[in-house]
């Protein structure tokens, strides 16, 4: 490992920051009357979210740039797993962020989706998100990129915790009733859908 240039620590320093602020977000709308996340609308914390979003989304890609293969793991073994799980996590989002409104994927209430990949999870995005940023980290074999990938882990996690409550809220027993058939990332309930699916699939082929 070399030492790290100064470049990749101040894109480093940007990125926990911006990171901080989402998490502070939404620990102020976990743990308060206020509700930070989702906005419901385009207010200041909308537009506060996004900006974070996006400082932390540049600062990663450029301490992977400035940063690039400086760490331990075993090439070409990471760089294979990374772009594999980094290309599945990006279809996963991509796929389920198409199945809403533009306004509806950045918080913004909308409809609730209930078909598609939001039959499997209920937050297909946030797993899509997560496979992808792990998947970058080994791709990019990066401590600092690990580090920030692992804050944008923790708070994916979290996100659906500050939503449900406005979930609930606004479609109320519909709503119910979807959370208790579907699971909130990955559970027994994906794996049988998938499969059922996929049995369906071949019944037919």
């Amino acid at each position: 490992m070399t030492t790290p240039s100064s470049m990749t620590l101040v894109a480093f320093g940007v990125g926990l920051l911006a990171a901080a602020g989402i998490v502070l977000i939404l620990a102020v709308t976990l743990t308060t009357s206020r509700q930070w996340w989702p906005p419901g609308d385009k207010t200041w914390a909308y537009y506060l979210h996004w900006s974070l979003v996006g400082a932390f989304n540049v600062s990663i890609v450029v301490t992977a740039v400035f940063d690039w293969n400086q760490w331990v793991l075993v090439r070409p073994a990471s760089l294979v797993a990374g772009g594999v799980l980094s290309a599945v996590g990006a279809a996963v989002f991509v796929r389920s962020a198409d199945v809403m409104q533009s306004d509806e994927v950045r918080g913004v209430t909308g409809d609730l989706y209930t078909g598609g990949p939001y039959a499997y999870s209920r937050n297909p995005q946030y797993v899509g998100m997560i496979v992808g940023i792990v998947g970058f980290a080994l791709l990019t074999n990066s401590r600092f990129v690990a580090v920030l990938a692992a804050a944008h882990v923790g708070w994916v996690l979290l996100l659906p915790l500050a939503e449900e409550p406005h979930l609930r809220a606004e479609y109320g027993a519909e709503y119910e009733a979807y959370a208790s058939t579907v699971p909130r990332f990955v559970g027994r309930q994906t794996i049988r859908e998938l499969t059922n699916r996929l049995d369906g699939h071949e019944l037919t082929s």
